[in-house]
């Protein structure tokens, strides 16, 4: 029922095209954009099970920290990542689960075909 949309007396109707606006656009193309990069999927994916922190991460995707800052920077200026501070050290988390949900579902379909 939340693909439907409702006519004005919340009767079941016909879903109607509606052109998006210049934000949604941008926002979406944002996302996309940051999921076409091999490397912030690798990054999104891993975050997808737990937090780690950037040496962490360059760790276990064999990555240069260098390279993870950068990645992360892009991720949490989208606000796709979040981070948590204890002590000197920052640990990023996801932070969007709708993007996350895409990635999953895109990699599952890709494992499928």
């Amino acid at each position: 029922m939340d693909d439907e949309k409702l006519n004005d007396d919340n009767s079941p109707g016909e879903k109607k095209y509606e052109e998006l606006d210049e934000e949604t656009l941008f926002v979406v193309t944002q996302s996309f954009k940051a999921l076409s990069d091999p490397t912030r999927i690798r990054i999104l994916h891993l975050l997808f099970f737990k937090e780690y922190s950037v040496n962490e991460i360059a760790e276990v995707l064999h990555l240069k920290q260098s390279t993870v800052s950068h990645q992360l920077r892009f991720l949490k200026n989208l606000r796709l990542v979040k981070f948590r501070r204890e002590g000197t050290t920052l640990y990023y988390s996801h932070d969007d689960k709708h993007v996350m949900d895409i990635l999953n579902q895109t990699i599952n379909h890709a494992l499928h075909s």
